[in-house]
């Protein structure tokens, strides 16, 4: 059985202090216009998906649109992607936190844009410049 707390993940994490990430649920029939909830807190980031915390429990496997903000980009970050887990955080104002694994980049209806995994790298990189190899949560 394999240990807990082993990093599988391929792409190191990193912080970007101030992101925030607006998001809403897609529904079965019809499209939603606005966010279920804006302005969360982001806790880290990779290129294949993020964390952040939320007031509300996000079901597993749930579609979602990702609107991630970055303080010293102009232009938020449109991203699709699923929810890969939900928890409760000990977070006083946040009551939950989610991890939510980006759909695969590339041209078609329900993957993101190959642009923005090139911010995200250039952003990745910024992160390791300005804090060494501690700036990855492994």
């Amino acid at each position: 059985m394999p240990e807990r707390g082993i990093e599988r993940r391929l792409c190191p994490r990193f912080k970007l202090p101030g992101a925030t990430v607006s998001y809403r649920r897609m529904g079965l029939l019809h499209k939603v216009k606005g966010f279920d909830e804006e302005f969360c807190p982001v806790l880290d980031v990779n290129r294949g998906g993020l964390c952040f915390l939320t007031q509300r429990l996000m079901k597993f496997r749930s579609q979602v649109v990702l609107q991630l903000s970055v303080p010293g980009e102009r232009i938020p970050f449109d991203l699709r992607g699923r929810v890969r887990w939900s928890s409760q955080s000990a977070a006083t104002v946040y009551r939950y936190q989610a991890g939510i694994q980006f759909n695969p980049y590339g041209e078609g209806p329900e993957r993101n844009y190959p642009g923005t995994l090139a911010k995200i790298i250039a952003l990745e990189q910024k992160a390791f410049d300005a804090g060494g190899p501690d700036a990855a949560e492994r």
